[in-house]
C-alpha cells in the first residue's frame, strides 16, 4: 500500500516556487488564489473531518471540488463568474501538480475536466454625465478625506485604472507636467502609462500639497497611512453614491464600483470615436478583442446607425387563429 501524500508541503510549494518564483504572479492574483484555498481547506475540514494539514492530496478529488463549488453557489450566493474564478484556482493548482505528482494523473485529470459554469454576459454598465458629476460633488473637501476620495474618484474615472492598479498608484508614478500621466504596473505585471486630463493634473497638484499620510509614499493612504483595501474603497464609494444620489436619483438603482468607473472612462472613449486598439491599449487589455464588449454597449452607436437605415414599412395588425384549437394554444 503506497504512503500517502501530504497535501500542506505541496500547497506550499505550489504558491512560493509556482506562483511566486516561476510566474512571478501578482500580489492580487496570490491574494485571490490564497482566498480560494482559505476558503476550500475550511469546507475540506468540515466534510473530512480532518484539519487542512493533515489531509492528504488523494483526499483532494472532484466530487470533494464539485461539492465545494456548489456549497459556494448555494450557500454564499457567489455567481457563477465569481464560482468560475475560484475553480480557475483549484485548476492551476491541479496542473502544478500533474508535474509533480505523474502517478495521481487520473485523479488530477478528473478534477481538471471540471467545467467553468456557463452565465449570461449581461451588457456593460456604466454612468451618464450627470451621475458622475453629482458623484464627483459628494465628498465634503473641507476634510481632508474628502479631498483625497474626490481626487480618488476622478482620478479612477477618467484613467479607467483597475481597483489594485489605483490603490498601488505612488506619488513617484505621477508626471504632472507637459504629457501628464500615470505609470502603472497593471494585469500580466505589464507597465503602462495613462494620459491625465487637466482637471485631473489640477485635483492632484491640490492633493500633493497636502501632508502626505503613512511614509508618504502612497498617493492614496488609508487613515492608518497604509493601502487602501477592496473594502475601505468600496465603503468610500457607496457612502458617496448615496449622498449623490439626492442629487441625481438614478444612481440609487446603480451599485457604483471602481470597475463601473472603468467602463464608464471606456465608454467615453468608444462614442468619442477613439479606435478599438487604442482603448484595449489605454485599458491594459490582453487582447483587442475584450474591447469588444463596450462596442455592443453603446446604444447611441446603435441608434446612430439606426438612423442611416430606411425602416420597412408595415400595417399594424393583431394575430386571430382560425382554430379552436390555435385559439387554446395561442391562450397560454
Amino acid at each position: 500500500m503506497t504512503t500517502p501524500i501530504s497535501l500542506a508541503p505541496l500547497l506550499e510549494r505550489f504558491f512560493t516556487q509556482r506562483l511566486m518564483q516561476l510566474r512571478e504572479a501578482s500580489s492580487h492574483t496570490i491574494r485571490s488564489y490564497r482566498d480560494t484555498f482559505r476558503q476550500f481547506l475550511r469546507f475540506a475540514q468540515q466534510r473530512l473531518h480532518q484539519a487542512p494539514s493533515a489531509l492528504a492530496f488523494e483526499q483532494i478529488d472532484a466530487p470533494l471540488v464539485v461539492a465545494f463549488l456548489d456549497h459556494l453557489e448555494k450557500d454564499h450566493r457567489l455567481s457563477a463568474r465569481s464560482r468560475n474564478l475560484r475553480l480557475t484556482a483549484i485548476h492551476s493548482f491541479f496542473h502544478f501538480a500533474a508535474f509533480e505528482l505523474p502517478s495521481h494523473a487520473a485523479q488530477i485529470q478528473r478534477v481538471l475536466a471540471i467545467p467553468s459554469k456557463r452565465f449570461t454576459r449581461r451588457l456593460v454598465r456604466s454612468l451618464t454625465r450627470p451621475e458622475v458629476d453629482a458623484l464627483l460633488a459628494a465628498p465634503d473637501q473641507r476634510t481632508w478625506f474628502g479631498r483625497r476620495d474626490h481626487a480618488f474618484m476622478l482620478m479612477a474615472v477618467q484613467t479607467g485604472l483597475r481597483l489594485s492598479e489605483i490603490t498601488n498608484v505612488r506619488r513617484d508614478d505621477l508626471v504632472l507636467r507637459a504629457g501628464a500621466h500615470v505609470r502603472v504596473i497593471g494585469k500580466g505585471r505589464k507597465e503602462r502609462c495613462t494620459p491625465l486630463a487637466r482637471p485631473t493634473v489640477a485635483a492632484l497638484n491640490a492633493w500633493l500639497r497636502e501632508p502626505p499620510g503613512g511614509g508618504g509614499h502612497l498617493l492614496f493612504p488609508s487613515a492608518k497611512g497604509g493601502r487602501l483595501s477592496v473594502h475601505g474603497v468600496q465603503y468610500m464609494l457607496k457612502k458617496h453614491a448615496a449622498t449623490a444620489a439626492t442629487a441625481c436619483p438614478s444612481l440609487k438603482a446603480k451599485r457604483v464600483t471602481v470597475h463601473l468607473l472603468r467602463h464608464t472612462m471606456a465608454l467615453d472613449l468608444v462614442q468619442a470615436g477613439v479606435d478599438r486598439s487604442v482603448i484595449a491599449l489605454w485599458l491594459g487589455h490582453e487582447s483587442v478583442d475584450t474591447t469588444q464588449i463596450y462596442l455592443e454597449a453603446t446604444l447611441a452607436m446603435k441608434e446612430q446607425a439606426l438612423a442611416k437605415t430606411t425602416p420597412p414599412h408595415s400595417a399594424p395588425g393583431r394575430y386571430r387563429p382560425d382554430d379552436q384549437l390555435l385559439s387554446f394554444l395561442s391562450s397560454l
